[in-house]
């Protein structure tokens, strides 16, 4: 099962992110499978070149590596736009010239057959001619899919057999750029990604990835969708809560190999004060043992 990593150069790389990276490696070399990198540099607003160097460098420092080079996202241009244009002529898509805040509004608000905080199609109905017209008057607008509230069912490695109604999700952004969940579909089936292991956080986008690669007729991959490191404060692990890239660790005299020995002690692929390496986790991991629940992060302790 080919496994990937795809980060964004949108900043360094903390331990959340790490460590969802360490299990990806693992789910794929302890089955003997490629595993490939990915740059995800659509957005050119938020991307920064010096990130890719200090982000695949943190990645070889603890000892992950990768077959052949990084492929890059922006330079797959071309076929995203290929996919676009097919989902258009079928009548797969629509204008959404919904702002992000009348989108959350929408969600908080609405009522139907839509599950909470689903998009709720509010310009799914909009009269084609009528939609013609705000465009051509410049008014901005993303592309979404119509889904139509599809049941879609797949499979999880950690999270079993699901069956959930796939959301009308962005395709083309606003300002024109292609959105994460048609270049992510595209560019695993490109890469020939046969297993996908990510965050929690994008569980609820699945249903309707699994619905486009249907659509498209691409391969579906398997997917594994792992707990999250949180903050003291309960969020996903960020930047803002201090200390929880490399670097930041590194002037408290960490070194990466400290970082593994977290990573591996909150999986439970390590007992408390054991030094293992990435290696070494290699032949006691076991996808089916992995907690179900997410860490909080408070600082490297032994």
């Amino acid at each position: 099962m080919v496994g990937r990593y795809a980060p964004s150069p949108t900043g360094e790389l903390h331990l959340g992110n790490l460590r969802t990276a360490l299990l990806a490696w693992l789910f794929a070399r302890s089955a003997g499978s490629a595993f490939l990198m990915r740059i995800e540099d659509l957005d050119p607003d938020r991307v920064h070149e010096r990130y890719v160097a200090s982000q695949l460098g943190d990645l070889a420092s603890l000892g992950i590596d990768w077959d052949g080079e990084p492929v890059r996202q922006s330079a797959r241009a071309q076929a995203h736009a290929g996919a676009l244009a097919e989902l258009g002529e079928r009548g797969l898509l629509y204008r959404c010239f919904c702002s992000r805040r009348e989108v959350r509004e929408a969600a908080s608000a609405q009522h139907g057959k839509a599950p909470e905080g689903h998009y709720p199609g509010t310009c799914r109905e909009i009269p084609e001619a009528e939609s013609d017209r705000r465009a051509a008057a410049g008014e901005q607008f993303a592309l979404r899919l119509r889904a139509g509230l599809a049941e879609v069912s797949y499979s999880d490695r950690l999270h079993g057999e699901r069956t959930e109604v796939a959301d009308d999700v962005v395709l083309r952004r606003r300002d024109g750029i292609v959105a994460y969940n048609l270049a992510v579909v595209l560019d695993d089936a490109a890469q020939g990604v046969e297993e996908v292991v990510r965050g929690d956080d994008l569980l609820p986008a699945t249903a309707a990835q699994a619905l486009l690669c249907d659509l498209l007729g691409l391969p579906r991959p398997v997917w594994a969708h792992v707990p999250l490191v949180l903050g003291p404060d309960g969020e996903r692990l960020a930047k803002r809560h201090g200390t929880v890239t490399l670097a930041d660790l590194a002037e408290y005299g960490h070194r990466p190999a400290d970082a593994v020995v977290w990573m591996a002690r909150t999986l439970e692929l390590a007992a408390p004060g054991e030094q293992v390496t990435v290696r070494e986790l290699l032949a006691r991991f076991d996808p089916d043992r992995l907690p179900r629940e997410p860490t909080t992060f408070y600082g490297i302790r032994p």
